[in-house]
């Protein structure tokens, strides 16, 4: 937050106008002072405010904005301050569906503000204040990357921390120097009875008086640097704890696809940094007690001090390696938890590490009441596991690599409810001693929820209730409620970031692919108005995933994006997602407008393969000419070739079974592939964005109808019968 710590002593130069442009309604200047650090840490510079690509990136940036907002308020023991606060995250949603805005208005206030402390360098007293350009400055906008993990704010206590010592040396000194006078005073004195006007008594006294007046100004600003000390740790602490809880909140949305950086280094180190400041200010003012005295103000930050270290303990323990969010039962399953404070831990007696199973009853109460839930829901084999330190990576986790469920407590369900909706969670507690500590501290850590499984058939609707958890789940959440219905738009940038996720690939979802899903989820296979304000209910959701599972549509729009730009004639086999078992071909064909299109030939089961083999299949359908990329079909599946049977020796004439693609049935061709045309994420033509003139006539975004697959024909050449002579 360096740009924030020059930026705010030149506001009360500003005037009024210039300070509400420069922080509109929409970005008020609280969230400027409260998120400064995070703010400035974030690669504002670095987005195409143009580019849809990166929308869910910017949406992922106020998520987290609005989520670290909350509990700054939550944290505010100033009512007035939570409310206003708390009212300004809820206003942050009008950012929503345009991201990108956000982004926009950002930037341009950190540039406006290095614009002006470039104006405070050249004019000093700044008052002429001149117009802010609107544009990017003429120089490098790039802001200077902020020191990582609230490094300046560290430095700037420890700094604190020393002038304090050095504070007490002074007093230190000061005191033998006015003993060491004072002694004098009193010898000069009994040597000068007769004459207290004496020169040299005289001055001594003077220096008396001021070296009691130094002492008694340098004791009232150590005991004011000391409340100073502690209020700028408990703000530097609390951004840590946000810190922690948003990188949870990144981990939790990893599940989904969204990019998270795992590295707890950082973190570690911040927490090292605090521990040792809070060690150091409660030595200073065990100090101060001893030369002041028991005062009420000081019993008032020993409290502080001492709230603060049990916080900051009980707050860095983090599940590092999360366990697997769909556990079935009798199977292993491994997962790592780490203790961010492991070096300062008390040498000796080692810690060990237990877990068990709760339910979502009991991580609701866990939250409110901090207790460790006494009744078992579940037993755990290979639960418990000692915190060891490793000393080339300088971390100290507990691994549990051999952990299974064997059995679980069900909870009473209600209606309809399945066991796979029903979701668990992985408690982890033990007892801590912190070198320096007297006491030993209890500390905790839940796991992301999980969903247990007792049958292989139930993982894949398990696995669409994780997805709907780390998808729509909010930040500050009540364990572990979701909504019920979600906006297509919110699901959409879901489903893009899993898809990118699963098949590893910079290319996010586009509108063909979107409104295949549209139509699968809403069951509606003639939708081609805009489903962009449409809501998905979980029910939806989950019901889907009997007749086919996300991953399978994943890999059909993955075959789509990886034909799109190839010849026609050019195919892959996959596995259908109607046809349990089937094989089908996707093609690439000619389209009627000029273009091409993807195409889907009606799925072989295994009976029809029985009667006629892949092979054969494959190379009497003549639009279909190179398997992927561009290699010949006859070289490729010439050995599964059958071989043509010979004459029967009694007369009979042979036949075979041949397969024929009837290309006249054009109501079976899926969407066209345009050739130039782009597309948003939400299956609008971007034509109706930038004009009416982009490429006319070459591409109809969405069919009327669109029937999943070309219908196959097989007729029979014979049997012909000719008698034997």
């Amino acid at each position: 937050m360096a740009l924030w710590a020059q930026m705010t002593p030149q506001l009360q130069y500003l005037p009024t106008q210039t300070l509400n442009e420069l922080y509109p309604d929409t970005f008020p200047l609280d969230v400027r002072h409260y998120l400064a650090s995070w703010i400035e840490e974030q690669r504002w510079e670095n987005f195409d405010v143009g580019a849809e690509a990166q929308k869910p990136q910017a949406r992922r940036l106020l998520d987290q904005m609005v989520h670290l907002l909350q509990e700054v308020a939550q944290h505010n023991p100033n009512v007035v301050e939570r409310v206003k606060l708390q009212h300004i995250s809820r206003n942050l949603s009008v950012f929503q569906p345009q991201p990108m805005q956000l982004v926009r208005t950002v930037r341009d206030i950190l540039r406006k503000e290095r614009h002006i402390l470039a104006q405070a360098g050249m004019h000093p007293n700044f008052s002429p204040f001149q117009q802010i350009p609107q544009g990017p400055p003429a120089t490098n906008g790039t802001p200077k990357p902020a020191r990582e993990d609230g490094k300046t704010d560290v430095d700037n206590l420890v700094l604190k921390v020393l002038e304090i010592q050095n504070c007490r040396q002074t007093i230190h000194q000061l005191e033998e120097d006015l003993n060491w006078e004072k002694q004098e005073m009193e010898s000069i004195q009994g040597q000068n009875e007769l004459d207290p006007q004496h020169s040299d008594q005289v001055a001594r006294q003077t220096r008396i008086q001021q070296l009691e007046y130094n002492y008694s100004v340098c004791a009232k600003k150590r005991v004011q640097l000391l409340h100073e000390a502690v209020c700028a740790l408990e703000q530097c602490q609390s951004c840590l704890i946000l810190r922690i809880k948003s990188w949870r909140w990144e981990q939790h949305r990893a599940t989904i696809g969204v990019h998270f950086d795992d590295n707890l280094g950082p973190l570690q180190t911040w927490c090292e940094q605090l521990l040792g400041v809070n060690g150091n200010l409660r030595q200073e003012l065990m100090l101060v007690k001893r030369d002041h005295g028991e005062a009420e103000q000081f019993h008032t930050l020993q409290e502080s001090l001492t709230h603060l270290l049990q916080t900051l303990i009980q707050s860095s323990l983090v599940v590092d390696k999360q366990p697997p969010q769909v556990i079935k039962t009798q199977s292993k399953f491994s997962t790592i938890v780490r203790y961010l404070l492991g070096e300062k831990m008390a040498p000796g007696k080692p810690v060990l590490l237990k877990a068990q199973i709760i339910t979502e009853a009991q991580a609701r109460n866990l939250g409110q009441q901090g207790v460790v839930p006494n009744e078992n829901v579940g037993e755990l084999i290979n639960s418990t596991a000692i915190l060891e330190h490793n000393t080339s990576s300088k971390s100290t986790c507990a691994t549990f690599r051999n952990m299974s469920i064997r059995k679980i407590k069900r909870a009473d369900r209600k209606g309809s409810e399945s066991v796979t909706e029903e979701k668990f969670a992985l408690l982890f507690t033990t007892e801590i001693t912190i070198t320096g500590c007297e006491n030993p501290y209890s500390i905790q850590a839940i796991s992301l929820p999980v969903v247990v499984i007792v049958h292989g058939s139930q993982e894949i609707n398990a696995m669409a209730t994780i997805i709907w958890d780390c998808a729509f789940s909010e930040p500050n959440r009540i364990p572990f409620i979701v909504p019920e219905r979600v906006p297509w738009k919110q699901m959409c940038e879901a489903l893009s970031s899993k898809f990118m996720s699963e098949v590893q690939t910079q290319r996010c979802l586009d509108g063909y692919n979107l409104h295949f899903l549209a139509q699968k989820i809403f069951d509606q296979p003639d939708i081609s108005e805009d489903f962009s304000n449409m809501l998905v209910s979980w029910a939806q959701f989950n019901k889907h995933t009997n007749t086919f599972t996300y991953c399978c549509v994943f890999k059909f729009i993955h075959l789509h994006v990886i034909l799109q730009n190839k010849p026609n004639g050019t195919f892959l086999l996959r596995f259908s997602d109607s046809e349990m078992g089937g094989i089908t071909i996707a093609y690439v064909g000619p389209s009627d407008n000029g273009g091409r299109k993807i195409q889907n030939i009606q799925p072989f089961t295994k009976k029809d393969l029985d009667s006629a083999g892949l092979g054969d299949r494959i190379r009497d359908i003549n639009c279909i000419t190179h398997v992927h990329p561009d290699l010949p079909k006859n070289e490729v599946f010439k050995k599964f070739f059958t071989v043509p049977s010979p004459p029967n020796p009694d007369g009979y004439l042979p036949f075979k079974l041949t397969t024929v693609v009837n290309p006249g049935d054009q109501g079976s061709s899926t969407a066209s592939i345009p050739p130039d045309t782009p597309m948003d994420i939400y299956g609008q033509s971007m034509s109706n964005v930038y004009g009416s003139n982009m490429n006319q006539g070459m591409f109809s975004p969405l069919p009327q109808s669109t029937p999943p697959y070309m219908p196959e024909q097989i007729p029979v050449q014979g049997p012909l019968y000719q008698s034997p002579m």
